[in-house]
């Protein structure tokens, strides 16, 4: 072992061969130090968690964004391995030890710029929206762009210089890092934990994701009380939180068997840039590399739903994304197994072949502005490139406080009672059962039946099932192509569930087997946003897109006699005349009776039910429907009745 700091950290730099990660948690006043040696692997499954001889053992691993192609999604292949650092050694040296031994020269740059300039970016920003938003393919999108530049100087020599800089100049961040390994090294303060998974003596794990979404960046001369109260009431800004919420529930109800409880919402306060964010939190027993996978990965830096995403990503992401997006899976040995601790890999700086890369995506939706997305682009890699000293440093974290200044200590806008009543008042728009503990109804009317859900490629019907699970269905969940006639037939209720795409499509092999599905059994069925309109279309109601994207909108509606607060995923929707509340026999295209019609002034309609079924045009089981689990037990009573 090196006899100090300074040693270690020496012949770490001077030795070519030999690969280590510094790591300074979020309100530690240590550094760790991991050395040992690489492994690559193909598959999450195969990461080494115990040795040759049985025993446990530590392990980091770099997980690339191709990775996704575990969970069946896909996306541009570069070939970037999962790289796991087998820890032999850990070391804690005091942060201040470590600042006085690192490098601090400024390293130098040349032929700086994005590789895709703003006029560009900008233009991929209305295509997205329009050809993929507009046409129903998500909620959401995040699309990157890489800054670049030719580093003159030793990568290990850079790593440890930038990793100063962003313990000197770098506020607020979860994971402030340094991972380097013979050809490739990451240096980074990423803002935001995507899992974690912690053991508390028990069989089961506490896992905890943190969204963070909404970006604020930072006026000249700092951020106020003021310039922050504007951005927290943006419409855009709050509905792309609520969304990535929506989305990581999804994950939460996948792999923790109470489905996650949500607090919040809190600011991520950093040098440049401010977040909002929250906190999920819920019980597994999974394996942490199971938990990890089913995770891959967060909306924040890909959209919702997730699958589509990943296809968006490859349609208008030119290049790979490389480590972008991916996480740096920590997995230490507990006495129950290991740990998991994963933030995730943005505002980071990589060295490959002796250039500078630092990937920075905006996250698309129905309000984006082209231009604005542009510029948070630029203050994201501002953040990264600032701390580091590429660009000039500002004063920039808040009013009056200066980022050279080491020693500074920033006042704290969230403690200002303006701001946390603001952020406070948000809550008031979401549904308590994904905010309360869940101790069950005192009765749950549904117990002994049995659920088939059939999931449309929209991992909402993971939080669907949960509550289904919470009304005493039993439940399973097949993918669309999977679900066989005998499977649907043995169901007490068929629950078709929502996903992407228009419904009026003649061609997607999806949207045809929705179709098949929901004709064949149109009993004890309810079906639930796209599937509700591939039902309004087979009873012979009109398509049509909207003239504006509802996605992730929050509407209070009239659902049969009672007004409810519902979130909506839809960019088409289902139309009758106005003031059309039944439709009879003779108007539809089936033998279906008469079915009752909840629609808008204009129109559009909610939600249908007939004899035996009943359908719903939003997300009952999204934060956003304050109303929706008693909504959905009234839909479920009236298909089961």
């Amino acid at each position: 072992m090196a006899a100090s700091p300074a040693d270690l950290i020496t012949s770490l730099a001077a030795d070519p061969t030999r690969s280590f990660a510094l790591i300074a948690r979020d309100g530690a006043e240590t550094v760790e130090v991991l050395t040992g040696p690489i492994v690559d692997v193909d598959l999450l499954a195969d990461i080494p968690l115990t040795a040759a001889d049985g025993s446990p053992q530590e392990v980091l691993a770099m997980v690339p964004y191709r990775q996704v192609v575990e969970r069946g999604f896909v996306a541009h292949d570069d070939g970037a391995p999962l790289r796991c650092l087998i820890v032999d050694e850990r070391v804690r040296i005091p942060s201040g030890d470590v600042l006085a031994t690192l490098p601090s020269e400024d390293v130098p740059l040349a032929d700086a710029g994005f590789d895709i300039d703003d006029a560009r970016y900008a233009e991929i920003v209305r295509t997205v929206i329009r050809d993929e938003i507009g046409r129903g393919e998500g909620a959401n999108f995040v699309i990157r762009r890489d800054y670049r530049a030719t580093v003159d100087a030793d990568p290990r020599i850079a790593a440890l210089t930038w990793f100063r800089a962003l313990l000197e100049h770098e506020r607020g961040a979860y994971w402030t890092f340094a991972i380097v390994t013979p050809d490739h090294v990451a240096v980074g303060a990423s803002p935001e934990a995507h899992v974690t998974a912690t053991s508390d003596g028990s069989e089961s794990r506490v896992v905890e994701m943190n969204p963070i979404s909404g970006t604020f960046r930072h006026p000249a001369g700092g951020a106020t009380a003021e310039t922050l109260a504007a951005f927290l009431r943006d419409t855009k800004e709050t509905e792309e939180l609520f969304m990535v919420v929506d989305e990581e529930l999804k994950m939460m109800s996948a792999v923790c068997s109470d489905g996650g409880r949500i607090t919040g919402p809190h600011l991520k306060e950093m040098s440049r840039l401010t977040h909002t964010e929250y906190v999920l939190r819920g019980r597994s027993q999974m394996d942490p590399r199971d938990i990890l996978r089913e995770t891959m990965f967060a909306p924040t830096v890909t959209g919702s739903p997730m699958q589509n995403a990943c296809s968006v990503i490859r349609r208008h992401e030119t290049a790979p994304r490389g480590y972008y997006s991916g996480v740096a899976a920590l997995f230490t040995p507990t006495g129950r197994g290991h740990d998991l601790d994963a933030p995730i890999l943005i505002r980071t700086a990589y060295i490959e072949e002796g250039r500078l890369r630092v990937p920075a995506g905006a996250t698309l939706v129905r309000h984006s502005d082209p231009y604005s997305e542009v510029a948070e682009t630029h203050g994201k890699a501002a953040g990264v490139l600032g701390a580091i000293g590429a660009i000039p440093r500002a004063m920039t974290s808040v009013a009056g406080v200066d980022e050279d200044d080491p020693g500074s200590a920033p006042r704290r806008l969230s403690e200002d009672p303006a701001i946390a009543e603001l952020l406070a008042s948000r809550n008031s728009r979401l549904a308590p059962f994904w905010m309360e503990e869940q101790s069950g109804p005192s009765s749950a009317p549904f117990t002994g039946r049995r659920a088939l859900v059939v999931d449309a490629e929209d991992r909402f019907t993971t939080m669907l099932a949960h509550q289904l699970r919470h009304l005493g269905l039993e439940v399973d969940i097949v993918n669309w192509s999977d679900a066989d006639a005998s499977a649907i037939d043995a169901a007490d209720l068929v629950v078709a569930g929502p996903g992407p795409g228009d419904p009026r499509s003649e061609y997607n092999e999806r949207v045809a087997r929705l179709k098949h599905i929901v004709a064949s059994r149109l009993s004890s069925q309810l079906a639930v946003c796209l599937s509700h309109q591939v039902l309004a279309h087979h009873l012979g109601l009109t398509l049509a897109p909207l003239s504006a994207p509802h996605q992730g909108l929050q509407l209070t509606v009239d659902v049969f006699g009672e007004d409810a607060a519902i979130g909506f995923y839809n960019t088409f929707t289902a139309r009758v005349m106005p003031g059309v509340t039944a439709l009879t026999p003779s108007a539809t295209r089936t033998e279906a009776g008469e079915v009752e019609v909840a629609a808008s002034e204009t129109g559009d309609v909610y939600a249908l039910r007939g004899s035996g079924f009943a359908s719903v045009q939003g997300h009952l089981e999204s934060i956003l429907s304050r109303d929706g689990l008693h909504t959905l037990e009234r839909l479920i009573n009236h298909a089961l009745a």
